[in-house]
């Protein structure tokens, strides 16, 4: 939801960075782009945890004769924002990874046209947001929850926070690092699980006391997971010295696939009782010089290849019915029964004021 974002271990793609993820294809796949001329390439623009192996994308390559050139573009808000900016003239056919967060910001300013996806019987109507029309395809789902590094409470013999209300307690104090809202979708993921927590009057004084009790904020969740965490390959090298982030339920299979050796246990675990649902989507972006190009490949987001391939790829849940998860993902990753939710049209109506109100109590 991710992806989720939302996660990979280590220094991210710079924003804005390209990279040709298949081999070329031949010309018995040519498809026909915006005005009649022939493309080879479709681009997908999205954020920088973006991943898929070569081998899946060469097998699209394979099915279309299409190459696929993936532009990273920041964190999820910033390549929404940029998405918003360049309405009409896009830098490429589809975006992907705009979440449930974020949905509203982007349908309102029309950044996507319609387009109903091969394999939608597959997945569940209840992540399917925009049914009607079909301007986003969900491809995704994880939770944004704190993770907590398990040495540092061991070494002291402390119980990890597993609740929010937990977080403001003196006992955690200084302890904890938070990704800002208005420019990251894992720190505003983590602000509507404080007011699906607490309500609308509540989450302000909630906000309040984690500000007396030390909390930090940082810009993206790169900074925050991969420097500011203790408990991360990154911020262990960095030497973070907060052993609370704000990241997902399923960072620590991270720590565990990239790791050498590779642990029994994963370094990290995952406070359970502070997890908001994200759903990740994509659609095909307004103006797309190749829209025939971009709806193939969104039907192949949704497929089973794609699917299946994703969890260990950007540690994200697939949402095809009959994606089968790694054993890595599911003997590491925490299992969440009840993440918090918002309706996605109280997002749309609260978000902006929720995101402003959080500014002032807990920047100023």
């Amino acid at each position: 939801m991710s992806t989720t974002r939302k996660i990979a271990v280590g220094t991210l793609a710079a924003a804005l960075g390209v990279s040709t993820l298949t081999a070329c294809g031949t010309d018995s796949g040519k498809d026909a782009g915006a005005g009649g001329t022939a493309s080879k390439t479709v681009t997908l623009v999205s954020h920088d945890s973006f991943n898929a192996s070569p081998a899946v994308l060469k097998e699209f390559t394979r099915q279309t004769g299409l190459t696929v050139k993936v532009l990273k573009s920041g964190d999820a808000g910033e390549a929404v924002n940029k998405a918003v900016l360049t309405k009409g003239a896009p830098q490429g056919d589809v975006f992907f990874g705009v979440d449930n967060t974020l949905l509203s910001r982007a349908l309102d300013n029309g950044i996507f046209e319609p387009y109903e996806a091969k394999g939608l019987d597959r997945i569940p109507e209840a992540v399917q947001l925009d049914k009607g029309e079909h301007r986003v395809t969900p491809v995704d789902t994880g939770e944004i929850c704190v993770n907590y590094d398990k040495k540092y409470f061991a070494d002291r013999k402390l119980v990890p926070p597993q609740t929010f209300d937990d977080l403001a307690k003196p006992a955690y104090k200084d302890l904890l690092v938070v990704e800002n809202p208005e420019r990251s979708s894992p720190g505003l993921g983590f602000l509507l699980g404080t007011a699906a927590r607490y309500g609308d009057e509540g989450w302000q004084d909630y906000w309040k006391k984690l500000k007396a009790n030390g909390v930090k904020v940082v810009d993206s969740w790169e900074l925050a997971y991969n420097q500011e965490f203790s408990g991360s390959a990154g911020g262990r090298k960095a030497k973070g010295d907060r052993p609370l982030v704000v990241s997902y339920a399923s960072s620590p299979p991270v720590e565990v696939l990239y790791a050498e050796p590779q642990p029994a246990e994963a370094p990290t675990g995952v406070s359970t009782g502070t997890c908001f649902q994200q759903t990740e989507f994509a659609g095909l972006l307004t103006g797309a010089k190749n829209p025939d190009g971009g709806k193939a490949l969104i039907d192949f987001l949704i497929g089973r290849k794609f699917q299946e391939d994703m969890p260990l790829q950007m540690f994200v849940n697939p949402v095809a019915e009959d994606a089968q998860l790694p054993e890595l993902f599911t003997k590491h990753g925490a299992e969440v029964d009840r993440p918090y939710t918002v309706a996605p049209a109280k997002i749309a109506e609260k978000r902006d004021q929720w995101i402003q109100t959080w500014s002032s109590l807990v920047l100023k």
